[in-house]
């Protein structure tokens, strides 16, 4: 496992950018530090990484994966949340627990939000029965990125989304202050707008909320009519 990390730190050592690397941790707030790899040319080392050097055996994908948090540099955590996307059909269900560790975990919206939709969305899929009592913990969990996520899972549902369960968890959240969480409102109204244009515009003239949530989630809408 260890030889398998070092020879990623290798790869992506050898493609570092510092002009790059400056601009990604400023747009990031300075929360990490970078390679600096922009996205086309990582998801290709991604690529060519696991062509040459397989996948790890799923007993060990946890401990992959937490090591990989650890380390300082935001593509060690893209890589991670990528390379996990390949063991979705093969994980137990209590892999869940795992997936909030990285949630709450180095949180900022570039993970929280990939695992949202491409994780924890497609492990609910293979495990419903997880989900309402998984997100009713969440959405009551006061940890904005673990709320973010019980707006954001369904994002690629599409006629499959659980309306109701949706509007339920926007009407919990809708009066947080909280920007990351208006902003996931909006974007899940608009994602299923997509869908059906007049429910949701229904629901956001009877409900409360935010400007930004409106404005989000009336974006496709208004640009369509």
């Amino acid at each position: 496992m260890k030889n398998y990390i070092t020879g990623l730190e290798a790869t992506f050592q050898k493609h570092s950018n510092s002009e790059n690397a400056f601009h990604m941790k400023k747009y990031m707030k300075n929360k990490f530090e970078f390679f600096g790899i922009k996205a086309p040319l990582r998801k290709e080392i991604t690529r060519n990484f696991l062509r040459k050097n397989n996948l790890p055996n799923v007993s060990f994908i946890k401990d992959i994966s937490v090591e990989l948090w650890e380390k300082p540099e935001r593509e060690f955590q893209y890589f991670g949340v990528e390379l996990l996307t390949k063991y979705l059909k093969i994980l137990e269900s209590d892999f869940i627990y795992h997936f909030e560790y990285l949630i709450t975990t180095k949180s900022w919206w570039d993970t929280v939000d990939f695992i949202a939709a491409n994780l924890v969305g497609k492990h609910f899929l293979n495990y419903p029965e997880l989900i309402i009592p998984i997100t009713n913990t969440w959405v009551r969990s006061d940890n904005i990125w673990l709320e973010r996520t019980a707006i954001l899972f369904q994002l690629k549902y599409k006629s499959n989304t659980d309306l109701p369960l949706l509007f339920n968890y926007i009407n919990m959240l809708s009066h947080s202050n909280e920007f990351f969480i208006r902003k996931a409102i909006g974007w899940a109204l608009r994602e299923y707008s997509k869908t059906d244009p007049q429910i949701i515009t229904e629901f956001v003239n009877s409900h409360d909320l935010s400007g930004l949530s409106r404005r989000e989630a009336l974006k496709r809408i208004r640009y369509q009519f």
